[in-house]
């Protein structure tokens, strides 16, 4: 039977859409398929014809962003100013997928797979590749901007997206010594 591509992909994309939308409000052991093909509008048969179960789903979500998320890095420019704004711009994007990955029911799994993607290790730390604290500080920045990007998610994004990338900035450039020193003037100022 000939299958049309467009209704194909239309077709996939809804039981795609239909899982991120649950799986950013339940954890994935509690999601059925039947809730996928319910909130999609198609039957568990025709689930079976695109996904063998839902951990192949999340598969192929997860896949299909790393992918997109390694094109873009690829693309983009360098730095951390570069990093953030397509972080920022990552969701604009692909917002579905990662509310769903990076949200309260996202994995840690997902994230290493993230963090692992060649052009994420936000170049401009100054230090050579093979120094031994290059792979911790990597770590540190990543693991920071991935958990507040998670927490901007979660509180459904209450800052704008100019004041996110801000935040962000400074804590790369300043650390918390710019907050404490802003806040050591504040008191000065009383």
């Amino acid at each position: 039977m000939y299958k049309q591509p467009e209704i194909t992909d239309k077709t996939r994309q809804a039981f795609i859409d239909a899982f991120c939308l649950l799986h950013s409000k339940k954890p994935l052991e509690k999601i059925t398929v039947q809730a996928i093909t319910r909130k999609a509008g198609y039957n568990r048969s025709t689930f079976y014809q695109y996904f063998l179960d839902i951990n192949d789903l999340l598969s192929c979500v997860e896949q299909e962003l790393l992918a997109f998320v390694a094109e873009k890095r690829s693309k983009a420019g360098t730095g951390s100013q570069s990093f953030i704004h397509d972080l920022m711009g990552l969701y604009e994007t692909k917002s579905l997928y990662l509310n769903a990955l990076l949200g309260e029911f996202g994995s840690n799994r997902f994230l290493e797979q993230l963090k692992a993607i060649p052009g994420l290790d936000i170049p401009g730390l100054g230090l050579p590749d093979g120094h031994p604290l290059k792979p911790y500080l990597v770590e540190y920045r990543l693991s920071g901007a991935l958990s507040l990007f998670r927490l901007w998610l979660r509180r459904d994004k209450d800052l704008s997206t100019e004041e996110m990338i801000s935040l962000v900035a400074t804590l790369y450039q300043d650390g918390m010594s710019a907050f404490d020193k802003a806040q050591q003037q504040g008191m000065a100022g009383e």
